[in-house]
């Protein structure tokens, strides 16, 4: 689809407005606002979808588990967002057995081209809800601008299948690819695990199991505003805190989403978890993992106004001590699930392009395609 020339100008100036700061030891990249001046406050295209009337939800957690209306949940998850691709991606339907049954995967490809790079993508939505719908066009965009075969998994969700059950589907996808790397038209040395909030806690967990295997499939990870810390307790690694957050406009549309987005926690921690897991195990909350040598290099990708922000800040930092090559970036302006405005919020696919400078960078291909 061809987007509007108003819509590309903001997806190069978020090229040119990208400055570097070092924050506690770790440099972080910041992608400015591209069309204003303004520090401390939503991006315009944010501010818009904030600020219309909240959907009325109850709280969740004054219900039981049994009563707790998950079909609705999904239902109403996700945003409509729009194929950027101007090429043809084709898509191909499958099912694979793994370990816990079948996983249905959607397989996304250039119509040209030989030994691809290939990208397992895992979908958000607080391992209960999300969909491959949702990320369809952002792994279409990766495909293309990648020039690479993007696998998205179908993986089973909470609370249905407690952890590890979708860790598990997730993994097993992995080790697909890198076995059947000839019939997918993959390089299997060139695998990327990718994912968005709960996507990118599947994708580290799936890096941490590949290590911890010592199958050593995964070459990089890029991580989109990842959960990594369900614990959300006093701890030695970090300290949440809205005193971390610069605010200067819009105070109760951030405030609000913040709250809401923190008040969550124990929610998704015994809807994921159900009380049968220790919320500190690393293939749960990886930034609890006692040794993170071993990983493969890492792209993270934050929102300023996210309530993640901070503990995946904390991941880089504690990969940068393991001597993991990490690159941290964080977009102003933007909140939690940005990616998935892909074709509104010109950062979405900023953030793609991004994705695909570390795959080119690392893989030593071609460049990566530009907004015209």
């Amino acid at each position: 689809m061809k987007q509007s020339k108003e819509y590309n100008v903001l997806v190069n100036l978020l090229k040119e407005r990208t400055i570097t700061e070092e924050r506690d030891g770790m440099e972080v990249h910041l992608k400015q606002i591209p069309d204003s001046d303004h520090v401390g406050e939503l991006d315009p295209r944010v501010f818009e979808v904030l600020n219309t009337p909240e959907q009325d939800f109850p709280d969740f957690g004054q219900l039981e588990m049994k009563d707790i209306p998950f079909d609705r949940l999904r239902e109403v998850m996700g945003w409509p967002n729009q194929d950027i691709t101007q090429t043809g991606i084709q898509t191909d339907f499958q099912t694979i057995e793994g370990e816990n049954g079948s996983i249905p995967i959607r397989i996304y490809s250039p119509k040209e081209g030989s030994n691809l790079p290939a990208i397992v993508y895992f979908h958000g939505g607080g391992f209960f809800g999300g969909s491959v719908d949702t990320v369809e066009n952002p792994c279409k965009a990766i495909s293309e601008k990648a020039q690479a075969v993007v696998i998205s998994v179908d993986y089973r969700l909470a609370p249905e299948n407690l952890f590890p059950a979708g860790l598990t589907d997730c993994f097993d996808v992995v080790k697909w690819v890198y076995q059947n790397a000839e019939t997918l038209n993959v390089n299997r040395n060139q695998l990327v695990v990718s994912g968005d909030s709960a996507g990118g806690n599947l994708a580290t967990a799936c890096a941490l199991k590949d290590r911890d295997l010592g199958t050593k499939m995964i070459k990089l990870q890029a991580l989109i505003y990842p959960v990594v810390d369900l614990a959300h307790t006093e701890n030695e690694v970090y300290e949440w805190s809205l005193s971390k957050y610069e605010i200067n406009n819009h105070q109760d549309l951030i405030l609000r989403g913040l709250k809401q987005m923190r008040g969550s926690s124990d929610f998704l921690l015994q809807v994921y978890l159900g009380g049968q897991t220790d919320s500190v195990h690393p293939y749960a909350s990886p930034l609890f993992a006692d040794d993170l040598s071993g990983l493969p290099e890492t792209l993270i990708v934050t929102a300023e106004y996210d309530a993640l922000r901070l503990e995946a800040e904390a991941y880089a930092k504690k990969l940068k001590r393991f001597d993991v090559k990490t690159k941290l970036i964080q977009y102003n302006g933007m909140d939690h699930a940005f990616f998935d405005k892909i074709g509104q919020y010109p950062q979405a696919e900023d953030c793609v392009d991004e994705i695909v400078k570390a795959m080119r960078s690392l893989f030593q291909t071609g460049e990566v395609v530009l907004a015209d």
